[in-house]
């Protein structure tokens, strides 16, 4: 049975309701997310590049990503450097972004942050639109609008992903990253860029191209509500899936490497098969 969107709304603020008896924390957590969102930059947090908020932070490291072919090539040329970067995130994760995920957590319920997340990926809807269209990818294009017209109405602004629970419309990623690979630019060499993470030549560009397909900056027009806006999104994201880094810590002999080739696995997959 269909939801209504009055019914949506009226749980949303229920939960939001529910968790006023953390409003102290939640001011802390305000205070800790602007202070990471300004040393990030404007929109990464401390490691995976994800280009936009198709995925959840960390799904580079999910299973279903890690079957690439064997003959994939890594060119890490700064090997040395990269690592240097790859241990300044992991500081920057222990100690900055992991105890402001966990307040985030604590904060609000599991529920709102999915909500929220639909909303995040919602918004980002003009980046996945324009580069279905580089891509040539006119029934991808389709599935992109028809979810963001669907999800915006019925899903109350995006807040509750309508188009895939009621109608079995699923999720299409596109970043201009993966397009470059589709128009068939190679990766170039290998990046661990200090707060943005995992990157190749290729990527990078596709990161700085997506950034201006955004709309929250022309919406806005405000640096600390833009900050304060990606950074809750990525912050939100990685306490969708947390321990993702940590078991990638825990069950690798060398971190750096595992990440670098699951990375690569992960773009690769996208790439080929997205």
């Amino acid at each position: 049975m269909m939801c209504s969107p009055k019914l949506i709304l009226n749980e949303i603020v229920i939960m939001i309701l529910k968790t006023g008896q953390h409003v102290v924390f939640f001011a802390v957590f305000v205070f800790l997310s602007f202070f990471v969102g300004s040393g990030a930059g404007v929109a990464q947090n401390a490691y995976p590049d994800l280009l936009d908020e198709d995925v959840t932070e960390f799904d580079y490291l999910d299973k279903d990503y890690l079957n690439a072919e064997a003959d994939l090539v890594i060119r890490d040329p700064l090997e040395p450097m990269n690592r240097v970067f790859f241990e300044f995130n992991d500081v920057l994760y222990v100690w900055v972004l992991k105890p402001v995920t966990n307040v985030y957590m604590w904060f609000l319920p599991l529920e709102l942050r999915q909500a929220f997340g639909n909303f995040f990926l919602n918004l980002s809807m003009p980046v996945r639109l324009l580069n279905s269209l580089l891509q040539g990818d006119l029934e991808k294009s389709g599935i992109v609008l028809e979810r963001f017209l669907i999800n915006s109405t019925l899903g109350v602004y995006g807040f509750a992903d309508i188009a895939d629970v009621e109608f079995g419309i699923k999720r299409k990623r596109a970043d201009f990253g993966q397009t470059l690979g589709k128009w068939g630019l190679g990766e170039g060499i290998y990046f661990c860029w200090p707060v943005f993470g995992p990157s190749n030549v290729r990527d990078t560009v596709g990161l700085v191209v997506d950034s201006y397909s955004h709309p929250v900056p022309y919406l806005l027009d405000n640096s600390t509500i833009n900050t304060t806006y990606f950074t809750t999104n990525r912050v939100n994201s990685l306490s969708l899936n947390p321990d993702a880094y940590e078991d990638l810590k825990r069950y690798s002999v060398d971190p750096y490497v595992a990440s670098r080739q699951a990375y690569y696995e992960y773009r690769q997959a996208i790439v080929t098969h997205h």
